[in-house]
């Protein structure tokens, strides 16, 4: 059992923020894998399914016969952002899942917008989501996805920055970025972190 966390906000009225792009990213998983995000516990919602290591085994009954899948846990924390570790912690107990096979999703301020980085392990760079994830889990060695937002142009704070929804020009890249970010963690389910990170961190960010 693996599990793919993806950071944000309960709620509509961030659905659509750049602080919330773990969990669109995590909608497109469970969409693509028909995993539904309806366990409501441990101050989350969740989903346990099967990921296959091609896609195109779900438009093809018979092509999936003999084909293995991952066990995996998409998990939605409705915490806040600040406490997310609240959420993590006690899943990965639960199903027995050791640090190292958690995948979190996550923006990242200090990147540009649009930029992709994957990294094994490291510190939670100021974002209070990570910092949470780290305290509860007692370690920071656990792979994740940072999914750079930038920082804002003008006099306005970092937290309200993140809050706001994608700009026009942002949505156009996202709309593509979204995509290669679950395909992203798709790899590191199968291949693991070092491959993901050689395919996706070479790869540039797509053209607005």
């Amino acid at each position: 059992m693996k599990i793919i966390v993806g950071l944000g906000n309960p709620g509509p009225q961030y659905a659509r923020n750049r602080h919330n792009i773990g969990f669109q990213v995590l909608d497109i998983l469970a969409e693509r894998h028909g995993i539904s995000l309806a366990r409501a516990k441990f101050n989350a919602l969740f989903g346990l399914g099967s990921i296959m290591q091609s896609r195109a085994p779900e438009r093809d009954r018979q092509a999936r016969e003999g084909m293995s899948g991952q066990k995996v846990v998409l998990l939605r924390p409705l915490t806040f952002m600040n406490r997310s570790g609240a959420s993590v912690a006690p899943v990965a107990s639960f199903y027995g899942v050791e640090p190292r096979d958690i995948f979190v999703i996550y923006d990242e301020l200090d990147l540009p917008s649009g930029k992709l980085r994957l990294r094994p392990f490291g510190g939670s760079g100021g974002h209070n989501g990570m910092k949470s994830i780290i305290q509860m889990l007692g370690t920071d060695r656990f792979p994740r996805a940072r999914v750079g937002i930038g920082r804002p142009h003008t006099p306005m704070s970092p937290a309200d920055y993140v809050l706001q929804n994608f700009s026009v020009d942002e949505e156009t890249t996202f709309e593509t970025l979204r995509p290669r970010i679950a395909d992203a963690a798709e790899t590191w389910l199968f291949h693991g972190i070092d491959l993901a990170m050689n395919r996706f961190n070479s790869e540039a960010a797509p053209a607005p």
